[in-house]
Formats: structure tokens, C-alpha cells, sequence
């Protein structure tokens, strides 16, 4: 017999006031799993049994004269709802169904308000685990778990008749290495996969370590305090992951233009550069190699260095891209690390003529070359007779208008310079520097 006002409820024009906290069981020996599904399902509660047998369910209805009429539905929907016969009325407020019947739904009716629920037996879907094992295929992504035993899914009707599945969350337990920003490391965590339903197959990302494997479940038994779990071998991991850094030596160099401005990919800058970089493995890695090429694609790799931390000292202009590379003992699994682009820029140098030591600290008091990418480099200077108060063996050094430990008198000096820069420039410069404007009264050289 078809409820015509429950085609009404099902295209949710009704909205139930009636609590599941008036619907209890008795003769059970186990507690009721009760779970709260999703409105959309138009059911108030779900409850699961561990077994129907000699169960009934009660309604306790709020008002003590109001009429109460019970209805139960199958996978059609409660638009199919038919009353049921046979209900008891235990007392004034509380009528019975001595033996609840399992994979139905019941809609029970006091006055205009209504109750929906759906019951389950669980002993109809009991999950049984034997065994698991780890697939031997290999595969560098992924472990595949082979599952020995039985939990069929558990379905349930909305009251629209759209079929729906209780998640058991079964727990998939085992170990894998996670790395850690804040202290550069790979550490070992325990990690917990949460199933929906027992499959005989299950695949999970591969652990980057050894590890055995744990499937426990499913939430009706861990209620139960009934839990069941099986455990594999040790799983050998042939995965491998990498974590790498580059790390640029700074300089404090105010002169050279261009300071170095390296981040985690692009870095270089003014020759020479120097830079540290670093690979952090996984347990499975054994092949190792830092690469080194002119081309982006590393179509063509010019250099390979089989070392987990690689210092380079880069001298020469142009654009270098460094990655790291692994694989396992096999070669099968492999992974690459970030891709590094070091640029480094093509030299200059210019000599400024004029300088005034003493006159304001700070400001213009020291002679220093303006370069960038310059590798190689001495500078000699001389005063008028030939005489060489300074010798500067880098870039960066300046003259302070010093010989001797005292200021030379103003005048005109001279400097020849050799250098040679990140593009292969060979720098011959010679000219004059001038000092000016500064305390005479100080004490000074004899020019």
C-alpha cells in the first residue's frame, strides 16, 4: 500500500520534530551503534545492532493520548511505506515491536509529527580479517595490500529510496619518513589510512621506509571493544624521496654592483660566487648525483658529482642549472630534486679619480674600485716619483689615504690595475686619483 503523504515528506516539503532519543531497544546484549546521517538522507538516525535476535525496539511517544501509528519501508523508498501490525502498547507512552526485523526503515507517526529511522544487523555483515600481505609487483609510488576476508558493504535507503553505504573506517596503519622544514631532516611518523570499506585490495602511497602493515577495524567492532587486526611482513620500501637546498655564501661588499641576490631558485650574481648545495635522501636512495648543464631540459648534462652536499665556486658569466638526482639499488625508482638556476653576470670596472680622506667619515673617504664579476684582480698605487704607497689584492679593498700609517698629503696619485673578469675580459687600467679637501693641519707624509 502506497503512503501518499510520505511522497510529500520525501521531497522534503516536511520537516520532522520528533527526537531518535524517543526510539530505544531492549534485549540486546551489546550496546546500539547509533549514527547521525546526513540530512539530505531525510532520516533522523541510523542504528546498528550486533544482533537482532530477541530485539525489540520501543518508542517512548511525548504525548501520553496522542495516536501512534508505526510504518516500515524497504529499498523503494517511505513513499512505499505500509503500516505494520502487531504493536504493543507497553504502557500509556511506550508501544513496542517485539522483534525489530533489520535492513528496513521505520517511520513512526504521533499525531502530525514523524520519526525516521533505519536498523542493521550486524552480524549480517560481520568483518572477518585472515591475513594481509604486500603485493610483490613492484611499484615505486604506490604499495598494493592483498586483504584475506570478508565485510560485505552495509546499505542502507534514504527515505527517497536512494541507496547509501555506512563507512566501517577501517585503519590502515604503518610508518613512512616525513620531512621537516625547521630542522632540515626526514623523521619517521606513523601514519594512519582511514578505509570506508573492507576491499580485498588497497592501495596506499609508498612509505619511504621499511615498515609492516596494520588494517584494523572496523568502528561497529571498536564500539564493541571487539577490534580485529591483522599485520604483514616487513615491507622492504623501494620508494625514494629527496629534499634539497642552495645555500649562497653572502658578501658584504659595498662597492660591487649587483650584490648577490640569491633565493631558492634563482641565484648568482656578481663573480665569484660561491654556493652549497644540499640533498637530504630517503632510506632507499642509493644512486646519488648532483647535475650540472647549460640547458633547462638538462637535454645536456656537462657535469655530475656523486656526492650529497656539493660546494661550486662559479668564476665564469652565464646561466648553469644545478638538480639532484636518486634512484634505488634497482634503478626502477627515481626521483629529482628542484632545479637551481645560477646566473652569474658578465664584468665591469670603473675606477673613480677623486677622494677626500678625513673630511667626512663615511662620505667619499675611501678610494674602491666599482665592479661586478671581477675574478682576478691587483692594484697597485703609486705617488709622483714612483713610489707604491698601496697594493690591493681584491676588489672589494680600498685605499683610506694612508702611508705608512698616515695620511698622505693631498695631491695627485696614480694606479695601475690587472684584473680579470667572469667573461674572460682582461682589464689593463692605469690613471690618476686625486685627494682633496681635508685637514692640512693633520699630521701627514711628506709627499
Amino acid at each position: 500500500m502506497k503512503i501518499n503523504w510520505l511522497i510529500i515528506t520525501c521531497f522534503g516539503l516536511f520537516v520532522p520534530s520528533m527526537s531518535a532519543q524517543q526510539i530505544h531497544f531492549e534485549g540486546n546484549d551489546m550496546p546500539v551503534y547509533e549514527e547521525k546521517p546526513n540530512s539530505s538522507t531525510g532520516l533522523n538516525e541510523i542504528y546498528v545492532l550486533y544482533s537482532s535476535d530477541g530485539v525489540s525496539m520501543n518508542y517512548t511517544q511525548r504525548d501520553a493520548g496522542a495516536n501512534v501509528t508505526w510504518y516500515s519501508y524497504d529499498e523503494r523508498g517511505g513513499g512505499y511505506a505500509e503500516p505494520i501490525s502487531g504493536i504493543e502498547r507497553v504502557d500509556s507512552r511506550v508501544t513496542a515491536m517485539r522483534q525489530v526485523v533489520p535492513d528496513k526503515g521505520y517511520i513512526i507517526e504521533e499525531g502530525t509529527d514523524r520519526i525516521y529511522v533505519w536498523v542493521v544487523d550486524y552480524s549480517d555483515y560481520e568483518l572477518d580479517l585472515k591475513n594481509i600481505s604486500v603485493d610483490s609487483q613492484r611499484d615505486c609510488g604506490t604499495a598494493r595490500l592483498n586483504i584475506e576476508g570478508v565485510g560485505d558493504d552495509i546499505i542502507y535507503y534514504t527515505i527517497n529510496g536512494v541507496p547509501e553505504r555506512l563507512n566501517r573506517e577501517l585503519t590502515v596503519t604503518y610508518r613512512t619518513l616525513e620531512w621537516r622544514d625547521e630542522s632540515s631532516m626526514w623523521a619517521e611518523v606513523v601514519v594512519e589510512e582511514n578505509e570506508e570499506s573492507f576491499r580485498n585490495s588497497i592501495a596506499i602511497p609508498a612509505p619511504y621506509c621499511d615498515t609492516e602493515f596494520t588494517l584494523s577495524g572496523d568502528k561497529f567492532l571498536r564500539f564493541w571493544d571487539m577490534e580485529i587486526e591483522v599485520t604483514s611482513d616487513t615491507y622492504v620500501t623501494s620508494a625514494v624521496a629527496v629534499e634539497t637546498t642552495a645555500a649562497q655564501e653572502e658578501r658584504e661588499a659595498t662597492n660591487e654592483i649587483g650584490e648577490n641576490e640569491g633565493s631558492s631558485s634563482t641565484l648568482g650574481g656578481s663573480a665569484p660566487v660561491s654556493i652549497t648545495f644540499s640533498a637530504y635522501c630517503t632510506d632507499a636512495m642509493v644512486h646519488k648525483e648532483w647535475q650540472m648543464s647549460t640547458d633547462a631540459d638538462f637535454n645536456d648534462i656537462q657535469l655530475r658529482f656523486t656526492e650529497e652536499e656539493l660546494v661550486q665556486n662559479l668564476t665564469e658569466a652565464g646561466t648553469f642549472y644545478y638538480r639532484f638526482y636518486g634512484t634505488d639499488n634497482s634503478g626502477e625508482c627515481e626521483t629529482f630534486g628542484e632545479v637551481y638556476t645560477v646566473s652569474i653576470g658578465e664584468s665591469s670596472l670603473e675606477c673613480p679619480n677623486v677622494f677626500s680622506p678625513q673630511s667626512s667619515e663615511g662620505v667619499n673617504d675611501e678610494w674602491k674600485v666599482s665592479y661586478k664579476s671581477i675574478v682576478q684582480f691587483q692594484c697597485w698605487i703609486f705617488n709622483r716619483w714612483g713610489i707604491q704607497i698601496c697594493k690591493l689584492t681584491d676588489p672589494s679593498q680600498g685605499w683610506d689615504g694612508k702611508y705608512k700609517g698616515k695620511y698622505v698629503k693631498s695631491g695627485t696619485y696614480y694606479y695601475v690595475i690587472e684584473a680579470v673578469g667572469s667573461d674572460g675580459i682582461e682589464y689593463n687600467l692605469k690613471g690618476d686619483i686625486n685627494i682633496i679637501n681635508y685637514d692640512q693641519n693633520k699630521n701627514s707624509t711628506v709627499n
